[in-house]
């Protein structure tokens, strides 16, 4: 018999309309919601039907709408500032990843303080206000897992923290939310759910049930990613928001693996999107892969569907132009990148020198 756990708490709720037809599951929650989001979530219709999900219950709900990408302790504190003095009980997450993520650190903070000094350095209980999370991208997951990516300035880096009370209690999938999203924004966040797919894959941490849900997601996701540069019809934008929770669902029971904390450097010192810092060095990891004879590989090619060179190759159409970063900088990423946990997830654990190459051979160099 095989040793593993499977724990996903997160009750899901799927269809166009779910947040308004099914609201009433939003009841047991609480009787005042911080709607945590940024500003895109009231043009897409999402901020609406929470908030008329929420009157219809007779709940009251105060608009936290400040989040900024790859949101900051500093983001988090003013959230727990205002769910504090508004008397809010419950948190509705409302957006893509940073909404969802600055929501859970918000959730769990308020109820456990922690100095800024403290806040990255684990141990959390599994204590945190409840919450409802509705994505409006499809690729981070975030809806499904126990995790919140902040942004860590002592480091320099990008850092999780994570309780078991961090999954949310509801989540809504509605892709009519990413009718109007910007191409840029599909492509990139279409690239993190699929790195988070093969990175669950390509984890020590993977187990039969999360191999099964990452697989499904590969199966549905890699065909899609080509039209993500273009116009999507409605089933494909439901279609990649269902891969995008498997996925997340994936790196709930495995976690994410170096393509994750090598694009940490990307993100922080670059600016560069994230799911956009994984789609750069996931081809290059994958070689690497297959240079080293990592089992899952196969399993990975086999529900995409393809060969190494042809999943290299969409990918390369994705990104475009690459980024264009002086050498002597990507060396201090590989040495940087050697000591992020992540690293040591990988089935395969690359060396400082395989994570130098796969930068340098991911992004352009300067001469």
């Amino acid at each position: 018999m095989l040793n593993f756990n499977y724990y996903m708490p997160t009750k899901i709720v799927c269809g166009r309309g779910c947040v308004v037809r099914e609201g009433t599951q939003m009841q047991a929650l609480g009787t005042h919601a911080l709607i945590v989001t940024g500003k895109s979530s009231a043009k897409n219709g999402a901020l609406d039907d929470v908030l008329t999900a929420l009157g219809n219950n007779g709940q009251r709900a105060t608009v936290f709408d400040r989040v900024t990408p790859n949101p900051t302790v500093a983001c988090v504190r003013e959230g727990v500032a205002l769910l504090v003095s508004a008397g809010a009980d419950f948190i509705v997450a409302v957006g893509g990843g940073s909404p969802m993520d600055a929501a859970k650190a918000i959730a769990t903070l308020c109820v456990q303080e922690r100095s800024d000094e403290e806040i990255f350095a684990g141990g959390y209980e599994a204590k945190a206000l409840p919450m409802a999370h509705v994505p409006t991208t499809a690729g981070t997951g975030s809806e499904v897992t126990p995790y919140a990516i902040l942004t860590n300035d002592f480091k320099e880096t990008k850092t999780s923290i994570t309780s078991p009370a961090m999954f949310p209690r509801i989540a809504f999938l509605d892709g009519r939310y990413m009718k109007d999203l910007p191409t840029m924004s599909a492509v990139n966040t279409a690239m993190d759910a699929f790195s988070h797919a093969m990175e669950g894959m390509l984890s020590r941490n993977a187990t039969p049930m999360s191999d099964m849900l990452a697989k499904e997601s590969l199966r549905i996701l890699y065909p899609l990613l080509p039209g993500t540069k273009g116009e999507t019809t409605d089933d494909e934008r439901d279609a990649l928001l269902y891969a995008s929770m498997l996925a997340g669902m994936t790196i709930a029971q495995s976690g994410t693996t170096a393509v994750h904390g090598m694009g940490y450097c990307l993100t922080y010192f670059h600016n560069v999107d994230h799911g956009r810092a994984n789609g750069l060095l996931l081809g290059e990891t994958l070689r690497l892969c297959r240079e080293k004879g990592v089992p899952a590989l196969e399993e990975i090619l086999s529900a995409c569907g393809d060969t190494l060179e042809g999943v290299c190759a969409t990918l390369d159409d994705l990104l475009g132009v690459r980024e264009d970063l002086p050498a002597a900088e990507l060396r201090e990423y590989a040495r940087r990148s050697a000591q992020n946990k992540n690293i040591k997830k990988s089935a395969y654990e690359p060396t400082e020198a395989e994570l130098e190459r796969i930068f340098m051979a991911s992004c352009h160099t300067s001469r």
